[in-house]
């Protein structure tokens, strides 16, 4: 296993994280410390949930995959672990979570901090990460921003002030956003930058073979404000797995349990671009998830790619994907791909 830094935090994270937004829902306490068990003695050592989880979200759920998390956590080194959880942003109508208030100030982020600390048994989170802007940006699947949908906004100033509040009392260490723009990831720089505040070092974005939307004006914003990207649904919901191939229908998936929740994926060109990108893992010999999982690896803005699984089997054979290195041969025939497929799945 690979470890790069992420940014300029002292932060040393595992190339391959371990997503968890399935704890509680699909698995349960003892599937999810099996499979903690296992990406550890792998050589993961980045672990990433969020106060919302599991998925679906459910006000009875709600909070139970930090709990499974914890129960887990408080057995081991702790300083040898990076852990990672999101406060829930507004937009997405949660209204079991703080009443449905979800704006980001300053009372929420105590709030939000506390409870997740709570949760998961320890003192500290590594990275502390805003799910989804405070202000109105396009969700899930969505493409075109529409001004007439802005909203009343808590200022990005107050934001990062109250994540320094909670820097000092030695709750967090580092903030990352998620879901952003580059607007966004650019405002969060110079602010912080103007006004000597807590600095943004990641961002986690949906990025993957369906999805490379990253690959321009994110990029360079990131580049040039030195945040790393932890890239999540690097599998596209399951599918570049190839196991939706042909449209065979599979029980207990994703997309079967909980049609709407992957709508992003489920437009024009994306079964084309996946068999696609099977048919080319199966000419070198590649497991689909192996080609899919290496190529976001492979991207030098990604400093963490983020995987989940529903059983050890899956998890294993994700994490064999670091063994696998894609020549420019490889490259050159999946951008070819992305030319005929541009974005199906943003």
């Amino acid at each position: 296993m690979k470890y790069n830094q992420l940014a300029n935090s002292d932060l040393k994270v595992s190339e391959i994280c371990l997503g968890t937004m399935t704890f509680g829902q699909q698995n349960t306490i003892e599937d999810a410390h099996q499979q903690l068990d296992y990406a550890t003695t792998q050589g993961v050592n980045f672990i990433d949930t969020a106060e919302m989880y599991p998925v679906p979200p459910r006000g009875e759920t709600q909070g139970r995959t930090e709990a499974y998390i914890g129960e887990w956590l408080k057995k081991q080194q702790r300083d040898r672990l990076v852990i990672a959880t999101k406060i829930a942003g507004p937009g997405r109508g949660f209204k079991w979570v703080r009443e449905g208030n979800l704006k980001i100030n300053r009372a929420h982020i105590k709030q939000a901090v506390d409870d997740s600390l709570k949760r998961l048994q320890t003192d500290y989170i590594d990275l502390y990460q805003f799910h989804w802007p405070d202000r109105y940006i396009p969700l899930f699947g969505q493409t075109e921003y529409n001004p007439t949908f802005e909203r009343h906004t808590i200022p990005i100033v107050e934001q990062l002030e109250a994540i320094a509040d909670v820097i000092k009392a030695g709750k967090i260490r580092y903030l990352g956003l998620s879901n952003e723009t580059p607007w966004g990831v650019c405002e969060f720089s110079r602010t912080a930058q103007q006004l000597g505040l807590p600095k943004v070092v990641s961002i986690q974005n949906a990025y993957n073979l369906l999805n490379r939307v990253f690959d321009s004006a994110h990029a360079e914003a990131c580049y040039r404000e030195n945040i790393g990207l932890l890239a999540y649904s690097a599998l596209g919901f399951g599918l570049l797995s190839g196991k939706y191939v042909h449209n065979k229908p599979l029980e207990d998936t994703r997309l079967t349990l909980f049609p709407g929740f992957g709508q992003r994926y489920l437009k024009p060109n994306v079964s084309e671009a996946v068999a696609a990108y099977v048919e080319i893992a199966h000419k070198y010999n590649l497991k689909p998830s192996h080609l899919a999982l290496s190529f976001v690896r492979s991207r030098w803005f990604a400093t963490s790619t983020i995987i989940g699984a529903t059983t050890l089997e899956q998890l294993k054979e994700n994490l064999e994907s670091v063994n696998v290195v894609l020549d420019k041969d490889i490259i050159a025939e999946l951008d070819a791909v992305h030319t005929r497929y541009p974005n199906p799945a943003p």
